[in-house]
């Protein structure tokens, strides 16, 4: 198991120090259109349940305008946001935060601290690696599908990680990226709040 950790580790540095470095332009504009589109800050930063549900910052380009109390997420989406999204631009910043050690590239991603009570303990078992920018239940329909599905996918992937795996989820990532597919639930700016299953 120790061994797994390891090269999944050394993986994951592998692939994001190179990205990092190659994608520095498209960071850097990316920057530059939300400095210029919607102000300061340019990064979103959140606390969000990482591995064992210990909190760590979620980095990502900003998206959204501030909005009264209440105001819906999808209200607040600015058109450059939904660009951002849509070609999965917002997420890079993630990159950082792999070379930090707080998340993996490929696992269950990271959801509000809040989800951790609402969670039956078998859904709770997707803590138990590193949360990831991308993982199964990102390529097996993103936001398209309910959230005991992407959970039950999180788990499957919890019980079965491997680097052929990862260099699958990896793949279809991509395919899913270009294809734009999943990017939000209907009527959401990507899904609706976890209140717990059977709610």
């Amino acid at each position: 198991m120790r061994t797994g950790v390891i090269a999944k580790r050394a993986f994951d540095v592998a692939v994001a120090l190179p990205a990092l470095l190659l994608l520095a332009p498209v960071l850097l504009l990316t920057a530059l259109a939300v400095r210029l589109c919607m102000g300061s800050p340019v990064l979103f930063r959140h606390r969000r349940a990482g591995y064992r549900g210990r909190p760590f910052t979620l980095l990502k380009f900003r998206t959204m305008r501030p909005g009264a109390p209440g105001e819906p997420d999808d209200a607040r989406l600015t058109r450059l946001g939904a660009l951002l999204r849509a070609a999965s631009l917002d997420e890079l910043p993630q990159l950082w935060t792999v070379l930090r050690g707080d998340m993996s590239l490929i696992g269950p991603r990271p959801l509000l601290m809040e989800y951790l009570a609402r969670y039956t303990p078998e859904q709770a078992r997707r803590h138990d690696v590193l949360p990831g920018i991308t993982g199964l239940a990102q390529v097996r329909g993103r936001n398209a599908i309910t959230w005991e599905e992407k959970f039950a996918l999180d788990v499957w992937y919890v019980d079965h990680a491997s680097l052929r795996l990862d260099l699958y989820i990896l793949w279809r990532t991509l395919v899913a990226v270009i294809r734009r597919s999943g990017v939000s639930a209907p009527g959401h700016a990507t899904m609706p709040v976890f209140l717990g299953s059977g709610q």
